[in-house]
Order: C-alpha cells, then structure tokens, then sequence
C-alpha cells in the first residue's frame, strides 16, 4: 500500500525564511552595543549529589571570577548569585556570533531539614564552584549492631539493661 503526501511548496520556503530571519537576528545586532550583547541573563548548569554526610552541589560557571560570586544560605534556601561579564579585549564590531552568554545568574536550592547550615562550605577552582552541605548528627545513618545467638531479653539491651 502506498501512502500519499499532499506537497506543499510554501511550507519549505516559509520554513527556510523563519531560519534566515533567526540567523540575521542573531548574527548581526541592530544596536551593536556591549550591552545588547550582555543583557541576557543565564543559568549555569548544577550537578546535585548525596552522600551519607553531605549534599555537594557542582556549578559550572567558567570565566567567572571568584570577586563576582555570592553564595548564600536564607531561610533554608541556598542562593547562589554571580555575574560573567563581557570581555573588553575584542571589539564587539570584530564579532560574528556569540554563543557564550553574559550578564548575572542566580540559582536558588531549598535545602531539605537535614542540611546543617552553619557547616556550608564553597570552593571555587578552575571554572567549577563546588559547595559541601553536611547533613545534621541526626540525619546520618546509624549502624545497628547485630548479634547473634540466643539472649535471655534482648529489649533489656536495647535500653541499655543487662538481663
């Protein structure tokens, strides 16, 4: 059985002029300002792990001085606030494309009970910002020693009794 497809010849010039338009708008900056350049903001990719003492979270925000970053912790959230500014080396005329993206950045976490916030800790090395939550004594898991063979009352040694 064969299927028919109805050809529309406007659908692949419509298609083709919208990508043109796009690449003309992003190419070519009518204002051709450092602050047209600039004014968008981003958001930089976090890697969130767990481990049985901390969450560490891992952010990357490459071209970032350590001066034009903040971390925080309020009201149970972790805030953290930085700015990648737009390098005055080249000539803004002298570019084609900017695909790296400037301006501030804020990422905000809520941190779950178990996080102990006066144990925060941040490093900031080679474009990787690396900040270590230790959970609270309670949160930890506990171990639980087992023994084996038969006792006369084993509740009596849990609460700390010897039968």
């Amino acid at each position: 059985m064969t299927v028919l497809t109805r050809w529309d010849p406007f659908r692949a010039t419509a298609t083709l002029q919208d990508r043109m338009n796009r690449l003309l708008r992003e190419s070519f900056n009518p204002e051709g300002s450092e602050e047209a350049l600039t004014t968008s903001g981003f958001a930089p990719p976090v890697d969130v792990y767990e481990d049985e003492h901390n969450f560490t979270l891992k952010v990357e925000v490459p071209g970032v001085e350590e001066k034009d970053i903040d971390v925080r912790i309020e009201n149970n959230t972790l805030i953290v606030h930085g700015e990648r500014k737009f390098e005055k080396e080249e000539k803004e005329e002298n570019y084609r494309r900017v695909e790296r993206q400037y301006g501030s950045f804020t990422r905000s976490f809520t941190l779950p009970t178990s996080v102990d916030p006066g144990q925060a800790s941040a490093h900031y090395d080679k474009g990787v910002l690396k900040i270590n939550l230790a959970k609270k004594a309670e949160a930890k898991p506990k171990q639980i020693k087992v023994t084996v063979g038969s006792e006369k009352n084993p509740e009596a040694k849990i609460h700390g009794k010897v039968a």
